[in-house]
């Protein structure tokens, strides 16, 4: 091996361990603890109990149970807190991932999930190795809340069941589409039932829309699950609650997985895996604007999330996701460092060791009440009107996605918006691209009629080329056209091929082509694909328009002359 390659082989080594370290967690991680621990306190004590209902009704709309949603919340906060690549992102379940895991419970059962979690937390850890976290940024802003849309709805249908019966109906039996499962558990409601029911998501409700106007920082979810459970506690009433909790995490056990089952949950895995890497990424994005907390590495907050979704599933608990409302909850308390989340996770643990007979007799309709306010706050109005009045692309491409992550999938929905908003984005620019025939420079000459000067502007790529090659190869009565490529700007291998196809044509058709203005940019795609090489020969190629013009006049003279004689 020779000096030169040990050196190159060398730096590439330097490069890779610069990579994983950059992956890992660091001491720089805590460089502003010193200033910020008392903050990070606060914040960390008060997303944890904004986090207490939500991980609890998580897990129960999932189809598993309160106690998966408080693991998930616990050991995956730690994890992506320590691991991750933002410093103020706070894991844990999601109603994004409840919608999910739904139909993976009714089709594959319960003990499916730990499986599915650990094979997703697998495929996002590699796809942060595989530097693929910036990936996101190719989502339009339409898309994205088109899918918060539809998520809301879905989180709002299937807490239906909840409120409607004692008892929730075996998984299977019911459709595991929150609309048909909503419909299906109204059809057999116990009508006795709902109005206790009601009257518990009502109460929940008005205390988390009146804390606020009190103080910011009066956690109303938790009053109102406080109130509801007390009242249940005293006044005798068929409310179904969450039941045993145990007093301490479970042992980590390694899922057992059947060969023959893999292939039916690979799909799922999938699924969720995209789900996961999408949903932190756009919550590490939204947090990193809503304060000076720092920038976020997105290649590290892929690799923190596998790893909290692999760490969940050793646990028995459900895939994690960064969570925007926790995290904007995170930020707006004051949280500025990975202390915050990892405090919000030591509550919750305190919640399970010192209170679990307490939460056991939560009332499940309570949860529901929190988790249909949580669906509609969701949803902003303004955000809503200001993307139905932008423009006709952008208001299709976000009532798409709502409409298909209601109907079908959620990641369908995000593949076919982002595809949507791509079409119309290809359009709208395709339609710069123009081409216009330009008269003559300079002193006329009699030569002039039989010269076509056409000018190419914009990009030149596979949407517009069809339109170029039909408006050049549509001009008749010349003997000569000059191409001017001075104004072009983006060219693929589609547009250069077209003029490649421009210039044979013409000169099949006994019509010179002149080519002017070809930009160094674009000189080896034209070479390459064979633009220059179509020409009849290679002075045809000319820097600027005059001597063009000149050696077109010339060339139509001597037609002419050949003609005469």
């Amino acid at each position: 091996m020779s000096g030169k390659d040990a050196a190159a082989r060398a730096s590439r080594t330097r490069r890779a361990f610069a990579y994983a370290r950059n992956l890992l967690p660091s001491p720089e991680d805590y460089r502003g603890l010193r200033r910020t621990w008392r903050a990070d306190l606060v914040a960390g004590v008060t997303v944890g109990i904004v986090a207490l209902p939500l991980a609890l009704g998580f897990g129960v709309s999932s189809g598993l149970t309160a106690e998966a949603g408080l693991v998930t919340a616990i050991v995956a906060g730690v994890l992506a807190a320590v691991f991750g690549g933002s410093h103020v992102q706070v894991s844990g379940p999601t109603g994004a991932m409840v919608v999910v895991l739904v139909p993976i419970v009714a089709s594959q059962g319960p003990g499916a999930v730990a499986v599915v979690s650990m094979l997703a937390g697998i495929l996002v850890l590699v796809a942060g190795l595989l530097r693929l976290g910036r990936a996101v940024s190719i989502i339009p802003w339409p898309v994205i809340e088109g899918f918060t849309l539809g998520i809301a709805v879905i989180i709002f249908l299937q807490q239906v069941p909840l409120l409607v019966s004692p008892t929730l109906s075996p998984a299977g039996e019911h459709s595991s589409h929150a609309v048909i499962a909503a419909a299906q558990a109204i059809a057999e409601a116990d009508w006795a039932y709902v109005p206790w029911a009601l009257a518990a998501a009502g109460t929940v409700v008005a205390c988390m829309l009146a804390a606020p106007r009190i103080h910011p920082a009066i956690p109303g979810s938790l009053i109102g699950i406080a109130v509801v459970t007390l009242l249940a506690l005293v006044v005798p009433d068929p409310l179904a609650v969450i039941g045993p909790l145990p007093a301490t995490l479970p042992a980590p056990v390694l899922a057992s997985l059947d060969p023959a089952e893999l292939g039916a949950l690979a799909l799922p895995a999938v699924t969720v895996a995209a789900l996961a890497a999408i949903e932190s990424l756009l919550s590490a994005r939204v947090a990193a604007s809503l304060a000076d907390t720092g920038s976020y590495d997105p290649d590290r907050e892929l690799v923190g999330q596998g790893i909290a979704s692999i760490g969940s599933g050793l646990f028995a608990g459900m895939p994690a996701t960064g969570a925007i409302a926790r995290t904007a909850v995170n930020v707006r308390s004051g949280g500025r460092s990975r202390l915050a989340a990892i405090v919000h996770a030591a509550v919750l643990l305190g919640f399970v060791v010192v209170a679990a007979g307490p939460v056991s007799a939560i009332p499940l309709a309570a949860l529901a009440g929190v988790l249909m306010l949580t669906a509609v706050r969701m949803v902003h109005l303004a955000t809503v009107r200001s993307i139905l009045g932008s423009t006709r692309s952008d208001a299709a491409a976000f009532l798409l996605t709502a409409v298909v992550t209601v109907s079908f999938d959620l990641i369908v929905a995000v593949v076919i918006g982002v595809a949507c908003a791509g079409f119309f984005a290809l359009r709208n620019i395709s339609r710069a691209t123009s081409v216009h025939r330009e008269p003559p420079s300079g002193e006329p000459a009699a030569e002039d009629v039989h010269i076509a000067i056409v000018r190419v502007d914009g990009p030149l790529f596979f949407a517009a080329a069809d339109r170029v090659f039909d408006a050049v190869t549509g001009l008749t009565g010349i003997s000569v056209v000059i191409l001017r490529m001075s104004r072009l700007e983006l060219v693929d291998a589609t547009g250069a091929r077209v003029l490649t196809e421009i210039v044979q044509t013409m000169e099949r058709r006994g019509v010179t082509v002149l080519i002017k203005g070809v930009q160094p940019g674009h000189e080896e795609l034209f070479r390459t694909v064979g633009v220059l090489g179509s020409l009849r020969h290679q002075n045809h190629l000319f820097a600027d328009l005059p001597s063009a013009m000149e050696h077109a006049r010339s060339h139509v003279r001597r037609q002419s002359s050949t003609r005469t004689t």
